[in-house]
């Protein structure tokens, strides 16, 4: 009987769908660098698309829900067969559901056509995540990881939510806290796992000691609050209390942090970029603490970047930078192009966070910062998309198809002849050169 890495590598479909990190790592990393531009010309020069939802509120949904999901995805599919030991979603079925994701950014995009139908199309595709993640944590045997499938099950109700408050006019901040709040704990969780593993390991190769504390009491005790502290940011964001326990879970969350050692990786990018984006969690925390009880300080808007272009941003690209090196066969290191993609995103979330600060005008620094952190992402989908030419030749069919279906239904905002171009110079002459 052949083993599943026998079946693994007797795979003969379309190398994209081999591994989930391949359509979605690099097809959120150009959704990442399309939604961002799209948001900083609608935030500073009025820009108008045809969707259900205003500039805000789309800008936040399809960083959360669609690039975050795409993210989630790629990382999950990828790292549960290691923690089964069962076969990958792979072929058809991870065809099907990175088109569904697809079809919901579309869907969300022409929004304004069918409101209901978006929000029922973009809502599949996370519901249909929760339900194969259950199914490969339960047919594996693999309990340890229920809170994930718990984690991304509500993340799914969360869009369903926002979806359900938007469309009878209600206000959606608290599914918006939920979503966050949850990534947050994900971070927290996940993170916990992979950064002091990742440190110890090359720690251990270069000889550096003392190595990170592993495990204990303390990060459960972390994580508990931590999960406490979203629980009540989300049902009273305002209150004081929460204030006062995220100014708690500001300080444990540093003091977590700094066990697993990250100033002594200062000679690895690839592992210190992992201590950076955990670092934005404690941040958020903080600021979140003084945008509640000294609301003069910071607004919780610009405070709450801290998560999303912060810790998000960074730990999203630091992981499937990892990823994709590690499951592609080459050396886990950081190249000059690698180590730039860090320092963009790095600098786009700290002039992001600071902009209130800054001598300059809003929309200015907010525009920089955009722009930074989109390099970051057009930056990853150079240096990646070609480790698999049939990977980039899909991504680019897929800007194409989406160009065509503005030109199309939003002819102001780009000519058809511009947008065959997606095809002509970029599908047609990336076939022909790989």
């Amino acid at each position: 009987m052949a083993t599943s890495a026998d079946q693994m590598r007797a795979y003969r479909g379309p190398a994209i769908f081999e591994r989930a990190f391949r359509p979605f790592f690099l097809g959120g990393a150009v959704f990442a660098g399309l939604a961002l531009p799209l948001w900083l010309m609608q935030y500073g020069y009025g820009l108008e698309i045809p969707s259900h939802l205003g500039p805000r509120d789309y800008h936040i949904h399809e960083i959360t829900f669609g690039y975050l999901g795409a993210v989630i995805t790629g990382f999950l599919l990828t790292a549960i067969p290691n923690w089964t030991g069962r076969l990958p979603v792979a072929g058809a079925k991870l065809m099907a559901l990175s088109g569904l994701w697809l079809v919901g950014r579309l869907a969300m995009f022409f929004g304004a056509l069918a409101p209901l139908g978006a929000a029922i199309i973009d809502s599949l595709f996370l519901i249909a995540l929760a339900g194969i993640v259950w199914r490969e944590i339960i047919a594996g045997g693999n309990i340890r990881n229920i809170p994930i499938c718990i984690i991304v099950s509500l993340l799914a109700i969360s869009n369903i939510a926002y979806h359900a408050l938007g469309l009878t006019g209600d206000e959606t901040g608290i599914a918006v806290r939920a979503a966050l709040g949850l990534v947050a704990l994900l971070i927290s969780v996940i993170g916990g796992r992979v950064i002091p593993s990742f440190t110890r390991n090359w720690m251990a190769q270069n000889k550096l000691s003392p190595l990170p504390i592993p495990f204990s009491t303390y990060d459960m005790i972390v994580l508990a609050l931590t999960a406490l502290g979203v629980a009540l940011w989300i049902t009273f964001p305002e209150a004081a209390m929460t204030g006062w326990l995220f100014a708690l879970l500001a300080l444990i969350q540093f003091f977590r942090l700094s066990r697993w050692r990250g100033w002594k990786t200062f000679n690895s990018s690839m592992v210190l970029v992992l201590h950076v984006g955990y670092f934005w969690i404690p941040v958020w925390f903080l600021l979140m603490a003084l945008a509640i009880l000294a609301p003069d300080l910071i607004s919780m808007a610009d405070a709450m970047h801290a998560l999303t272009a912060g810790a998000i941003g960074t730990m999203t690209l630091a992981i499937m930078t990892r990823a994709i090196l590690g499951h592609s066969g080459r050396v886990i290191t950081a190249s000059p192009g690698i180590t730039a993609i860090y320092i963009f995103v790095s600098l786009g979330a700290v002039l992001r966070t600071a902009a209130p600060f800054l001598p300059l005008d809003q929309i200015a620094a907010v525009s920089i910062s955009g722009v930074l952190w989109s390099l970051a992402f057009w930056l990853f989908v150079v240096i990646f998309g070609p480790l698999c030419p049939s990977m980039a030749r899909v991504m680019i069919a897929r800007v194409w198809f989406l160009l065509m279906a503005l030109a199309i239904l939003a002819p102001d905002l780009i000519s058809r002849a511009d947008a065959m171009h997606a095809l002509t110079a970029g599908a047609i002459g990336t076939m022909t050169l790989a």
